[in-house]
């Protein structure tokens, strides 16, 4: 909180503290500390001294400027880079493995009938996948917080946190699903200039479905991991956005295929069938309404949580659009794009999720615990103070951002031995295919480190709001630099 007296100071108002900067230098001095010693922030983990304001006194010789790098809000009570690299490596290589599957499991079933008939499928894809990241890594991320700052040690909260949080994810999924499978339907109809509707009752009962019954399964082991780790003394942050990123792609494709192939195979005779499938889920949507409403710690949740989850969406058919060019023109792209996306994403959300979680640490969103921290939250970050200062957020986001390379370079090699379209792999290629990683999970970094921030200073939880964004920007970035790569050497 932030108020302007007639002196023109700013004071702000800090976990027991009152702090003064003048507006005309970059002195800041601190008039009182009125901690209570009883008081030790035993609800966010924090000791009394980690709450200190520095104190900046000037003198007539010289005064001291406050730290503007934004990485300073970050390196609260960071856990050194090799801790992170070594608990996130394990999680991101089996996540790897499930999304090199994934792509095995797309370059096959493209060939049944219902892809090659259904084009607009290609559209829905992307956004269907990305509800990982809409749903699933936030759930993951919102419970490592709460697990970070001791709200599930007692289990009556963490009996409520569970059902609260599967009932929101089930409602999100339904109207995500629906949403997406209307927007791939627009896309694809604006350009074929006719409306098939036997295809739109197919991709809307399969888009619900799948998005459903997939949420189901991932939010389950997802709560299921977050309270082992817990309970054996590890950060859920590291590890329960890479496993859920493990199991979505592979999941998701699977009841897809399945779904979408069988309701094709009978929409001639059964017409009614799908139509009974989107009216149920649909009918479902209130009773989910009423009870997320009920829970306490959901209700913020259903109130401000959808403009992420759908503008995620939006962007994630953006890159359907792209995708459903490349595997119509290019051969061999489909297998490469849940692995491309997917890692990208992964990081990405390992980075938000640690970043929300020091700033849980230190209060609710929009504190900050001192000025100098305040004030890096609206600076646009320095990239070279992001990737290449010798602070301990920047050796993590250098270990993840380097962690992509034998990560995809060991994808690319399964790949290239499992895959049924034998694409040529050159070693053009696999440079330029490691080189748009890079430059995919980059950007995925910078823009993390920014947001998670402003998502802060402006009173909101970045657990609900930033994954979403990012993994669909990473589902645009990596789906438009993997078709680059391809038509480069086509």
């Amino acid at each position: 909180m932030m108020e302007e007296t007639e002196n023109h100071h700013q004071i702000f108002l800090l976990k027991g503290q009152t702090v003064v900067s003048s507006t005309e230098g970059n002195e800041s001095i601190e008039l009182s500390n009125i901690v209570n010693e009883n008081d030790n922030n035993s609800d966010s983990g924090i000791s009394p001294n980690d709450s200190e304001v520095e104190v900046l006194i000037p003198d007539q010789n010289h005064s001291r400027t406050p730290k503007t790098g934004l990485s300073t809000m970050f390196d609260h009570n960071e856990e050194k880079w090799y801790i992170v690299a070594s608990q996130v490596f394990l999680p991101f290589m089996i996540a790897g493995f499930g999304m090199v599957a994934a792509g095995l499991v797309l370059e096959r079933v493209k060939e049944l009938n219902v892809f090659k008939e259904i084009t607009e499928i290609y559209i829905l894809i992307p956004a269907l996948l990305g509800l990982k990241g809409n749903l699933e890594m936030t759930l993951a991320s919102r419970l490592s917080t709460q697990a970070n700052i001791g709200n599930m040690d007692k289990r009556s909260e963490l009996q409520s946190m569970i059902i609260g949080n599967i009932i929101l994810t089930q409602l999100q999924a339904i109207v995500v699903g629906f949403l997406a499978a209307l927007v791939s339907l627009a896309m694809g109809w604006v350009p074929q200039g006719h409306f098939n509707v036997r295809h739109a009752l197919v991709l809307c009962s399969s888009s619900v479905a799948t998005a459903s019954l997939a949420s189901l399964a991932l939010g389950g082991i997802m709560i299921l991991v977050i309270i082992l780790s817990h309970k054996c003394k590890i950060n859920p942050d590291n590890i329960a956005t890479p496993i859920a990123a493990s199991l979505g792609d592979l999941t998701t494709l699977g009841i897809l295929a399945s779904i979408g192939g069988f309701l094709f195979k009978i929409i001639d005779n059964y017409a009614w069938l799908p139509i009974m499938i989107t009216v149920i889920f649909l009918i479902l949507t209130p009773i989910w309404i009423v009870l997320s409403s009920r829970n306490e710690y959901v209700k913020d949740v259903l109130i401000h949580g959808w403009s992420p989850v759908v503008a995620a969406m939006l962007i994630s058919s953006a890159g359907g659009l792209i995708l459903d060019f490349a595997v119509q023109t290019l051969r061999g792209v489909a297998v490469f794009q849940p692995v491309m996306n997917g890692v990208g994403g992964n990081l990405v959300a390992v980075q938000a999720s640690r970043l929300s979680t020091a700033l849980h640490q230190q209060g609710k969103p929009g504190e900050f615990q001192d000025v100098n921290r305040y004030h890096s939250s609206k600076l646009c970050p320095n990239p070279c103070s992001i990737f290449c200062s010798n602070k301990r957020s920047s050796s993590t986001t250098r270990a993840l951002l380097f962690m992509a390379i034998p990560g995809h370079l060991t994808f690319v090699f399964i790949i290239s031995r499992f895959a049924t379209d034998q694409t040529r792999l050159s070693i053009l290629f696999i440079f330029l295919y490691v080189f748009a990683a890079l430059i995919q999970i980059a950007i995925l970094l910078y823009i993390a480190q920014w947001m998670v921030g402003f998502v802060w200073r402006n009173e909101r939880d970045p657990d609900n709001v930033c994954i979403p964004y990012l993994t669909a920007i990473g589902d645009l970035l990596g789906t438009a630099l993997l078709t680059c790569v391809f038509l480069i050497l086509s």
